[in-house]
């Protein structure tokens, strides 16, 4: 059936299209062979979660409907939503500046409101199912064992992300107001980066405060806010009793979540053309700004070269929120640091892994922009610098950048203990040259702007990264009680580089020719 042209309809259909090339593209790194593979994969992961969450939840299906079941359900629901907004937020913005279909559709005949429109519950829509992979196992578990009234579990996610959408609408719009579509364009991601975070953390914070233990649940099942909360008939836990099937809190969730949406549909449709476009100024003029500002100064090839990653990196704006992201929850081990200097090395030994295990996953991000994600790669190949320079440079700078953000916890952690401090800083620095050597090994020219599809251009190398940064977070956490134990952890994480080393691409063309990283 054809769908007449210019409708709000024929926009879903448009921007439905989109999305789904933009997942599929994600998810098999643009190789459709692969999609075989990555159906058995998800099947798969959908089976593993399955058994997750029996062991996670399955407890809890029949359990009274008390306060505690209230407030544990709402703190999750809590938590659950404020991802939604910070996933929903990340959305809006990349519709800002990243879409280059703009200019085409404000010339169009077509009513650009419409479209607007449809991208912002195409948004909300994107946004319910992102989280339905990881919320329906539980559902699924606690409506096979705990019958259907679990089943407005699946309403309430619907609602959360039409509400989350229409928050973080607001939130977006609000900031281009206030600050301009300049500073909107880097604060979106912080703000973003804070919301999906910040419940998270305020919980376990509270947690160390209070109980000693990096345990949420601690909190969340506290006699003190069973104490603050509440009375069982409060309006306050009609998501919860929604969750549960209640059918009046459920009607009331949805209504009250789609009423939002629509009203920032109304209020935003009419605007979104005038913030795009001024979006698109800015994202335009940063080439034109990064020509005026030259490399001068007395200075070698190579500290050019360093000087100018760590330029590209700080303007880089989807860059923020990932490592804004991985610094927020270094909070919680900090403080367990601070708590563990009257506590003795029980803490202390808790925060070493942490540290490392974070380090290498930065690390790998910030190696991959360097070293795959490097927009000009001819141009720096014909710079009058050899090549092993050119690599040693960025080396230099994904590691400069890894020892500037974790310096101040190793001086702290030092003030608590010099031996848990060189062990975390012996550490950190062999998982983050470990994640670096990985993206050099399967190193692959790419855009910057595919920094969030990275983990799909290379399972292999996704993994190798992951399963090194354990493997040296876990040394580092045995090495701080006892070295000699260390080693087995050790070999295993050398095996693992090794394994990625053999596999790597390079290698396996040419085995009489092997890459050397320095």
């Amino acid at each position: 059936m054809s769908v007449a042209a210019g409708t709000a309809f024929w926009f879903a259909q448009h921007e439905s299209r989109l999305a789904w090339r933009d997942w599929l593209s994600m998810i098999t790194a643009g190789r459709r062979e692969r999609l075989r593979k990555v159906g058995i994969g998800i099947v798969a992961f959908v089976i593993f979660m399955h058994f997750v969450a029996y062991w996670m939840v399955g407890r809890y299906a029949n359990a009274a409907i008390d306060k505690q079941t209230l407030v544990t359900i709402t703190g999750t629901v809590l938590l659950s939503w404020m991802l939604m907004i910070s996933q929903a937020m990340e959305s809006i913005t990349r519709a800002f500046y990243a879409r280059s279909d703009l200019d085409l559709i404000l010339a169009s005949p077509a009513d650009s409101n419409k479209l607007f429109g449809v991208r912002v519950v195409t948004i909300a829509l994107a946004t319910t199912m992102m989280a339905l992979p990881l919320a329906a196992p539980f559902i699924n578990v606690l409506i096979a064992l705990g019958g259907w009234r679990w089943l407005g579990a699946y309403g309430l996610i619907a609602a959360m992300g039409a509400a989350a959408t229409a928050f973080a609408v607001a939130l977006t719009v609000s900031l281009f107001r206030v600050l301009g579509a300049k500073r909107t364009r880097f604060v979106a991601q912080v703000v973003a980066a804070l919301i999906g975070a910040a419940f998270v953390i305020g919980l376990q914070v509270a947690a160390i405060l209070s109980y000693g233990t990096i345990s949420r649940v601690a909190v969340l099942q506290s006699s003190t806010l069973l104490a603050l909360a509440p009375g069982m008939d409060s309006i306050l836990w009609w998501p919860a009793r929604a969750a549960l099937g209640e059918a009046l809190p459920l009607f009331a969730v949805l209504a009250t979540s789609f009423a939002l949406l629509a009203a920032a549909v109304a209020l935003v449709a009419p605007r979104f053309g005038e913030y795009a476009v001024a979006a698109a100024g800015v994202s335009s003029s940063g080439a034109v700004h990064a020509r005026r500002n030259a490399f001068g100064g007395k200075t070698s090839p190579r500290g050019a070269l360093r000087r100018k990653e760590w330029t590209l990196l700080r303007r880089d704006p989807w860059l923020m929120s990932q490592t804004l992201m991985q610094m927020l929850y270094l909070v919680p081990p900090a403080l367990m640091l601070w708590r563990g200097v009257d506590q003795g090395n029980g803490a202390l030994q808790l925060v070493v892994p942490v540290l490392v295990m974070a380090a290498g996953q930065l690390a790998g991000g910030l190696a991959w922009l360097a070293i795959s994600g490097e927009d000009a790669p001819d141009l720096v190949a014909t710079a009058p610098i050899p090549p092993r320079s050119i690599l040693r440079a960025k080396i230099e700078a994904v590691l400069g950048a890894v020892a500037i953000i974790f310096a101040p916890l190793l001086g702290a952690l030092a003030l608590a203990s010099p031996w848990h401090a060189l062990d975390a800083g012996c550490g950190i620095a062999i998982a983050a040259s470990a994640a670096t050597a990985v993206q050099f090994w399967f190193r692959s020219q790419a855009k910057r702007s595919q920094f969030r599809r990275r983990q799909v251009s290379s399972r292999l190398a996704t993994f190798a990264e992951a399963l090194s940064s354990i493997g040296w977070a876990a040394t580092a956490a045995v090495a701080s009680a006892s070295l000699w134990l260390a080693l087995a952890p050790g070999v295993m994480a050398l095996a693992v580089l090794g394994s990625a080393y053999m596999l790597s691409p390079r290698v396996r063309a040419m085995p009489g020719d092997m890459p050397r990283l320095i």
